[in-house]
Parts: structure tokens; sequence; C-alpha cells
């Protein structure tokens, strides 16, 4: 006799966190999380990917990465991700803008809830490219 198939539904990865817009949603370990660790970490290959691993970064509370990829000039010397009841809710990104081969930007909103409130981070961030990979510079907007 055959052994009955299974109907099981195979394990699925979780999705990226960055992946909140419009169209398919990509597994974490393909998206941000090649650039959070492993052979490619911290080695976005644009603004828009170093901004999107950034805010996964945000959501899954790794500060390491967020000061490792933030510029020596403007980076704070920690940070506190352990605000209670904080929930990211979804990543918009608005425009990415390429100035010159060091620098662009980044365009977005992020959307956050804590303590039954909603909120909205839009922010355009500046990013500049020294060592051979990007850095966040400074985000103006709020």
């Amino acid at each position: 006799m055959r052994p009955m198939p299974s109907l099981a539904k195979p394990p699925t990865a979780p999705p990226c966190p960055c992946r909140t817009e419009q169209g398919p949603p990509l597994a974490y370990a393909d998206c941000c999380g090649r650039y959070h660790a492993g052979p490619l970490a911290l080695e976005a290959p644009t603004a828009e990917a170093l901004m999107r691993s950034r805010y996964s970064a945000f959501v899954l509370k790794l500060p390491d990465y967020l000061l490792a990829t933030w510029h020596p000039s403007t980076r704070p010397s920690s940070l506190d991700l352990n605000d209670a009841g904080l929930k990211w809710l979804g990543l918009a990104v608005k425009t990415f803008e390429v100035q010159d081969d060091t620098h662009a930007t980044v365009e977005f909103i992020a959307r956050s809830k804590q303590g039954g409130r909603a909120h909205r981070l839009h922010e355009v961030s500046r990013f500049v490219w020294e060592e051979g990979r990007w850095f966040y510079l400074v985000g103006d907007g709020g």
C-alpha cells in the first residue's frame, strides 16, 4: 500500500518586515536578512536597500546593525529600541533618488502604533557612499 500524501502545507519563511507595500512579500532571508548577517552583512547595494534593511532592524530590534550602518559623523553613541508597546505596522517607500555616485535620498513613510495611538514617520533620509558601502547620514522630517 502506498503512503498517504501529506496534506500539510510546507513551512514558509517569515516575510520581511520592509515588504508591506503592494506586491508579493519576500522572505526575510532573501531580503533584509542577508544584510543583517552572513556574507552580505552591511553590504546593501543601494541606499534604498539600506533604508529598508534599517527599517527591518528597527522592527526586529537590531541596534548593532543600526549603529554599524549609521555614518560616524551623525551616529549616536547608543540606541534604546525597547519602547514599551511600540509595534511597527508598515513601510512605504515614496521616492528613491541618486544625486551622484556617493549621495542618495529615500523618502518613506513608516507606520507604527503605541499605546493605542497610530503614528506616521514621514522622512527624507540622506545616505552617503564611503569605504565601499552605504551609510545612513541624516533624516529630514518626522
